[in-house]
Parts: structure tokens; sequence; C-alpha cells
């Protein structure tokens, strides 16, 4: 497949202005790493207006984030963004070349795009001591980051490279129904026990409705039970008997109410962001470089069992190798020859003389 590129694609032009960059010194080398926030949410939970909220906030602070895009299918961003999919990847043409519908053409345009995620690691690590953030914008699938391969490779890659926060949207006047709201909560647990990354849900809209309401259910088991009941349905059951399940779930979870229009929460989610930064240097990190450490030992051991195969395999049975052969059967070979020669000249003989005996009978 040809992927749209155009000579002066986003990545190309922040490799081109990077490489002028000089190095930084001894002193920046020891400051901390920026904290990648990667923003996820259902579609219309107001994933975009959040990041260009927050964006507000911190170029308000003189501390301009970087700001990535992951949506291929957007038309318009309302904040400006320094590496962008749709420079590399192009959304309609994977649509049509793999006569795909909307959704999975969002999701192939990420998976193209995530084999090439070395290239943007390098434009990051170049622009770390810029910036204190790397916020990254990601399409209204969700199942992008459930199930499809390229949101492994995304969140895996941050991950293992700089500290990094989960910030999962929530539609907080369409979670009033508790049916909505379990559904919700479903898929934040689902991603949040995938990567094991700190996680934080921000509950947007609260210029609507305040997010109270979901607070209390998180925190008291009978309220969102008393909100249940009001209904008789198969889902509600089934909502009724997950509650108890997620109970766990809440008592360690970071919910920040927002808005994007007011700019409400601004302070209080950053504030959340940098507690969830300790937990990823406390926690995950240190989890991370033991799964590492365990992972080179295991290669190291399968390297030596292998060599060490090897070598016994040339040890025993030298002379047995392929293309070579032992010189005692070359000589029982020789001898076999030999002794097959003699038995058939003896056989020649034998004939001779046989048919010299008969011919005389003949004449006589």
């Amino acid at each position: 497949m040809e992927i749209d590129t155009p000579p002066s694609s986003s990545i190309d032009q922040q490799e081109s202005s990077s490489s002028t960059t000089p190095k930084p010194n001894t002193e920046n080398d020891k400051s901390p790493l920026p904290v990648c926030i990667l923003v996820l949410g259902m579609a219309g939970s107001g994933k975009t207006t959040f990041i260009q909220r927050i964006n507000a906030y911190l170029h308000s602070l003189h501390r301009p984030p970087y700001i990535v895009n992951f949506d291929p299918a957007v038309h318009e961003l309302p904040y400006p963004c320094n590496v962008d999919i749709r420079d590399t990847v192009n959304y309609k043409q994977v649509m049509k070349q793999y006569n795909l519908g909307p959704n999975g053409a969002i999701i192939t345009s990420l998976n193209l795009f995530s084999t090439t995620f070395d290239q943007l690691l390098t434009i990051l690590n170049k622009n770390e001591q810029k910036h204190e953030h790397f916020i990254f914008d990601t399409p209204g699938q969700i199942e992008v980051f459930t199930w499809s391969a390229s949101g492994t490779i995304i969140t895996e890659s941050l991950g293992a490279t700089y500290p990094t926060v989960v910030v999962y949207i929530m539609d907080t006047p369409r979670s009033s129904n508790p049916i909505t709201f379990m559904s919700n909560m479903l898929y934040a647990v689902s991603i949040l026990y995938k990567y094991r990354l700190p996680f934080i849900i921000v509950l947007n809209k609260t210029d609507i409705i305040h997010h109270r309401f979901a607070i209390e259910w998180m925190n008291d088991f009978e309220l969102f039970q008393q909100a249940i009941e009001q209904q008789h349905t198969y889902s509600s059951d089934l909502t009724r008997s997950l509650s108890l399940v997620l109970d766990e779930f809440y008592q360690n979870l970071r919910c920040v109410g927002f808005s994007s229009i007011t700019g409400d929460g601004c302070k209080e989610f950053f504030d959340a962001v940098t507690d969830a930064k300790q937990e990823y240097d406390q926690v995950y990190k240190v989890e991370y470089d033991k799964w590492q450490k365990r992972r080179e030992k295991r290669d190291k051991q399968k390297q030596e069992q292998d060599l060490k195969r090897l070598k016994d395999d040339l040890r025993d049975d030298g002379d047995h190798l392929i293309g070579h052969k032992n010189l005692n059967d070359i000589e029982d070979d020789t001898d076999d020859e030999n002794d097959d020669e003699s038995e058939k000249e003896d056989n020649e003989e034998k004939d001779d003389k046989q048919f010299e005996q008969y011919m005389k009978k003949v004449k006589h």
C-alpha cells in the first residue's frame, strides 16, 4: 500500500529542525523526564476540548506542552499540534484501498503509524529538555487501546521510555445513568489492568452537571444500588452484580471533576498527574526494571544453553559431521569392494570351466 506522505510531513519537519538543536549540557541531562499524558475516552466525551483547555492552562503558566495527535479522521484541531498523524497516513486513502468503513480505517491507520513509532520516540527524545508534558490525543474508537496492536505498541513504548499517565475522559451528563456509568467503568478497568500504568479518570463537562453523584456512587455501594433499583431489566441486574466486583477498583482510583468550557479542575488535574508520576517512579518503573532484568537473564541463559548445545554437538562424534566420512569406514568399504571383485572373478572362472566341460561332452 502507498501511504500518502507529503514531502514536508510533520515528522520530517521535526527531524530536520531538531537536527540543528545543540545537545543539552550536563545539568540539563539531570533534569526530570517529561510526563506523557495519554488521553483516552469514548467518542463525544470531550477529549479534544479537554486537551485544548489544559494546553491553554499550561501556556498561561509559561510551560507549553508538546502535543501529538493520533486521530487520523479529525477535521480540525482547536490547538497547535507538534506531530500530526494526518501528515503521515491518509485516512481516506486507507479506507478506499482496503475497502474499510470509518472505524476500521481509523484502526488500520493507527496500525500503519505504529510501524514508524520509533521515529516519533526519536523526536520526543530531542524535545524532552524543552517541555514538561507530552500530551497525546486519541480517536474515539476506544477499541484501539483495548485489543488493537497499535494501542499496545504506543502505550508500552511510552511507558518504557517516559513517566506515562493514562487519562480516561468520561462524559458526566451521560454517565448520570447508572448503566452508562457502569459501562464506562468497565472500559476504564479493562484499560487499567491491561497496561497497569498510573490511571486518572476525568469527569468532564461538570459545567452541565456536577460530578458529585459519581464520586458518591464510587464511595458508597448502597447509593449506587438505590439508583439501580428503579430499573428492573437484565442490564440493571448485571450492573448490580458488576458493582460488587468493581468496589476494589474504586478504592485507589484518582477522579477529577473537570470543565473544558470554564476551565474548572485544571489545577486539581495536574495535582493528580504529579501524584500519578510518583506512582510511576515508585511502582511501575520499579516493576518494569525487574521485568527487564528477568527478561535479559532469560535471554542470556537461553543463549548460553544454545551455545553449550552447539559445542556438545561439535565435540560428540566430530568425525560424523555432514560432508565428512570416517577413514575406518572408507577402509572397510575398500575391503568390501575387493572381496566382491575376487568373488566375481572366482565365479567367472567357475563358469568357464563348466562351459569347457560341456563342450567336451558335446564333441564326444
